[in-house]
């Protein structure tokens, strides 16, 4: 009966993902339009981490992998705050170059560690939430470059709660889950879909 149970969960998400996949780089809650104000600065700063499905796996991902860790709910903040911080020096228009291929690829090495056997530190995940963060953080900014001050840090705000919010609910999930589900295999789930999605998303955006 697990097993049936954990197959049409497979399934399941494996449509979703098919389904979600031309939504990847749907990054714009405003219709491309830079934030004129206040409000549509929080409101694209709210709606762009959800829209943008491969930066919301990551973030669930990351709420999953800091579940195996004692007091894990720091770790995703290391990812928020990097993320943030790196969306804000976009502003003067410092741009490194980097593709959506990195922001894939960040989902592929995820993915690996939530299906490793192995339980990583907690210097090892801060440091792969730290990178991965500034990865995420660049390609968040492209909704705001240009926008004015108040805008900008409207955004920001938003960018800061609804990923902290997402992360630390999925930790919180997950926690409970290994808890009172303790055979569910959830991380190695997580890992198959997240590790799956980077993979679609890398052959996009080599493709493209």
């Amino acid at each position: 009966m697990l097993h049936d149970r954990i197959g049409v969960r497979c399934r399941a998400a494996a449509l979703l993902l098919a389904g979600a996949s031309p939504l990847a780089h749907a990054h714009h809650p405003i219709d491309y339009a830079t934030p004129a104000t206040a409000l549509e600065g929080l409101l694209s700063g709210v709606g762009h981490p959800v829209i943008g499905i491969d930066h919301l796996l990551f973030i669930v991902g990351a709420g999953v992998l800091a579940a195996q860790l004692e007091r894990g709910y720091r770790f995703p903040l290391v990812f928020v705050v990097a993320s943030v911080a790196v969306a804000g020096m976009r502003y003067p228009g410092v741009d490194v170059g980097l593709s959506e291929l990195w922001i894939a690829g960040s989902l592929v090495v995820l993915g690996a560690f939530l299906l490793a056997a192995w339980k990583p530190g907690g210097v090892v995940v801060a440091g792969l939430f730290l990178a991965t963060g500034a990865l995420h953080g660049n390609a968040l900014a492209e909704a705001i470059v240009g926008a004015e001050r108040t805008p900008l840090a409207a955004y920001l705000a938003g960018l800061a709660f609804i990923q902290c919010a997402i992360a630390l609910a999925a930790w919180k999930a997950a926690t409970w889950i290994a808890v009172r589900r303790p055979r569910l295999p959830l991380q190695r789930l997580a890992g198959a879909v997240i590790g799956a999605a980077g993979l679609a998303f890398s052959a996009m955006a080599a493709f493209s």
